[in-house]
């Protein structure tokens, strides 16, 4: 990863950035995403189609290892997926959480648009629905996540997301239980995920006359509960687009980060006139109060076609890379944005 670094093109991205359409933003260095994209804009294809793919192609890549299949298997090895997408113009939202043995997530997240009047579909039915608008079913675990999951078991199970419960959870797998007689201890939230468990992509898609559309994909934490689902997926935590306003998506400990719906409030401070910097900014400003040792990031766009991006400082992650194709940039860019 850093020799990759070392060779990428990074554009230092401040409160004044450039503004030019179409854009198209996506959370860390997922360049094929980036291309993807943006050649599907070149092509004539709608903002929609641009999100679709350009996230699809992160699910095909395995982008690492934290998007698609074969990678972050849960407390049973199962690898399972979350997605939505979004138009900006209808406001319609299109999710699945928890999908099952179906590897494009955010393309049967796009046929919840276009073929229900519902959001958002969960586990085990929305693999049915899946098969129903023709995707074929796939087993999502590969060599490598077997392989994850057989060391975390050979590390008594740690990290996990279990707390006040009996086996002791940061000593010995479970099945745990509720302790007879405990009163509930708070716990002071940290991050257990490093700079190398990214997480998601998100991506905002701006068109040329303004219209805003966002996605995300992402086979959520790993060794997580099976069942939970994080922020990717739910309409103003994962991402959101309002093409009144602007897009924004999120990325990191979706747990913490969807309390605070911080795709949705960026897009609100932009609404307001706030800079993108800033408001992605004032985004997670808000979330430390609560959290300082999250980690987490935003990318920030509005209409006119100027973004931003911030995150949370904290050890081993100052600093959040991502992606910007517009054209002001001959090809897509690898920017970086300091922690606050």
């Amino acid at each position: 990863t850093v020799a990759l670094l070392s060779l990428a093109v990074l554009t230092p991205a401040g409160a004044a950035s450039a503004a030019a359409l179409p854009l198209v933003i996506n959370t860390w260095a997922f360049r094929t995403a980036a291309e993807t994209a943006w050649r599907v804009l070149e092509l004539g294809g709608s903002e929609l189609d641009a999100v679709e793919r350009g996230c699809g192609q992160c699910e095909i890549d395995q982008c690492d290892g934290s998007v698609g299949y074969g990678g972050s298997p849960d407390e049973s090895g199962e690898t399972t997926l979350d997605a939505m997408i979004m138009d900006g113009n209808t406001m319609e939202v299109g999710a699945v959480a928890d999908l099952r043995r179906v590897k494009n997530a955010i393309g049967v997240a796009r046929k919840v648009i276009e073929y229900t009047k519902h959001t958002l579909l969960v586990g085990e039915s929305a693999s049915l629905f899946a098969v129903r608008m023709g995707f074929p079913y796939e087993d999502l675990t590969t060599q490598k996540s077997l392989s994850l999951y057989s060391e975390w078991l050979n590390q008594s199970c740690q990290p996990n997301y279990w707390k006040n419960v009996v086996p002791d959870s940061s000593k010995s797998c479970g099945p745990y239980k509720r302790p007879e007689g405990v009163t509930y201890k708070e716990e002071q939230t940290s991050s257990q995920r490093s700079v190398h468990n990214h997480d998601t992509i998100g991506m905002v898609v701006i068109g040329v006359s303004g219209t805003v559309a966002s996605g995300t994909s992402t086979n959520g934490a790993i060794h997580k509960i099976p069942g939970r689902v994080g922020d990717s997926p739910i309409a103003g935590a994962g991402s959101y687009a309002d093409s009144t306003a602007g897009g924004a998506a999120a990325t990191g400990d979706g747990d913490i980060m969807m309390r605070f719906l911080p795709s949705y409030q960026a897009v609100e401070y932009m609404r307001m006139g706030t800079d993108p910097t800033v408001a992605c900014q004032k985004v997670i400003s808000r979330i430390q109060k609560y959290a300082p040792k999250f980690f987490g990031a935003i990318i920030c766009a509005n209409t006119t076609g100027s973004y931003g991006a911030a995150c949370n400082k904290i050890p081993g992650f100052t600093q959040f890379h991502f992606m910007v194709s517009s054209p002001l940039l001959s090809r897509p860019t690898e920017q970086v944005v300091d922690c606050i």
